[in-house]
């Protein structure tokens, strides 16, 4: 048997689930517009992906010793999983084009031989319309997987499917 490598597992740090400060990203006083991000992490069938952790950062608030732009959040029973962290702005992607605001996220979990990478982009931003990764994906409704939507004041929920229909759209890495 060999034994799992880095990229199939967070390995020695599965500890840092239990730290829940890492959830969230303003703990060190980080100045901005704070906003939760929550959703629930399901599998094909519609039951819960527990037993595993989200992870997200952001290129936009910039890093500092305020705001680490990384965080980790344990997946519960119930499939759910919660952050902390300030709205995102714009930030430049390739050429002269502008990426809309968005949150990376990266999935770890039992099963999974890989990380599954993804992101969270905002309901009604204008920038979506073009941004160069949303615009690239043909199917709206497959481009619908990747939006969060509002769910009460200064919280958003992207709930992820890990297959089946309606399959989050996961990006190559």
């Amino acid at each position: 048997m060999t034994p799992a490598t880095a990229a199939q597992t967070i390995g020695p740090f599965w500890h840092l689930l239990e730290e829940k400060s890492w959830a969230d990203l303003t703990r060190f006083g980080a100045a901005g517009e704070p906003i939760v991000l929550t959703g629930r992490v399901i599998d094909g069938d519609g039951a819960p992906f527990a037993d595993g952790c989200v992870e997200i950062w952001q290129s936009d608030p910039p890093t500092s010793d305020m705001f680490p732009g990384f965080g980790r959040s344990v997946i519960d029973p119930a499939g759910e999983f919660r952050f902390v962290t300030l709205k995102p702005g714009l930030v430049p992607g390739r050429g002269n084009a502008q990426q809309a605001p968005h949150i990376a996220i990266c999935i770890h979990g039992r099963g999974l031989m890989h990380q599954l990478y993804t992101r969270a982009y905002f309901e009604n931003d204008p920038l979506n319309e073009t941004d160069p990764l949303l615009t690239s994906i043909e199917a709206p409704a497959r481009r619908g997987t990747l939006i969060a939507k509002p769910d009460g004041a200064a919280t958003w929920r992207l709930d992820i499917r890990l297959q089946g229909g309606n399959e989050t759209v996961f990006l190559d890495v």
